[in-house]
């Protein structure tokens, strides 16, 4: 059995030969008034003019909306840009985001440059990933919006699904 002073010699060792990252957190925003989103509508008002309309209808897009608790939208960002049917998302990544910025909630979306709005078994699987990974961190996924390049779209919430 290790004493108590080999354990605090080996630990001082330790310590003193390794460079650690310091973790820094930091959260300011420069946005005073912020937007609330109260239904599919509004998230999709503001999804649907993040897309370039340029490339809506040719390459498939994932976008992640931020939300405090009060549903008001922190920021936004374009996490994946694929091909013409589909493009890869890191649900890590999805969570490092809304962990960093304090977010309460989060609303995903991506295209679907077929103009086709049914959700596809993989949409269906990335959303229920997305929504029982929220769950650990009490981050509650509120939609899953589809958008097509012809203003329509699909609202996971609306039919049902989550």
């Amino acid at each position: 059995m290790e004493t108590k002073s080999n354990y605090k010699n080996k630990l001082r060792k330790f310590e003193t030969s390794l460079n650690l990252a310091e973790i820094e957190v930091k959260y300011k925003t420069k946005q005073k008034e912020k937007i609330a989103i109260t239904k599919s509508k509004d998230a999709f008002d503001i999804l649907y003019s993040l897309y370039n309309k340029d490339t809506i209808e040719f390459i498939e897009q994932f976008y992640l909306l931020l939300l405090n608790k009060a549903n008001k939208v922190l920021g936004w960002i374009n996490l994946s840009t694929g091909g013409t049917t589909g493009t890869v998302v890191d649900v890590k990544i999805i969570f490092a985001l809304a962990l960093k910025t304090n977010a309460s909630g989060i609303i995903v979306s991506h295209n679907h440059p077929s103009q086709n709005l049914i959700p596809s078994e993989e949409d269906k699987r990335l959303t229920k990933l997305i929504s029982d990974a929220g769950n650990l961190f009490n981050i509650r996924l509120l939609d899953h919006i589809i958008i097509t390049s012809d203003e329509t779209y699909y609202s996971f919430v609306d039919e049902g699904i989550i």
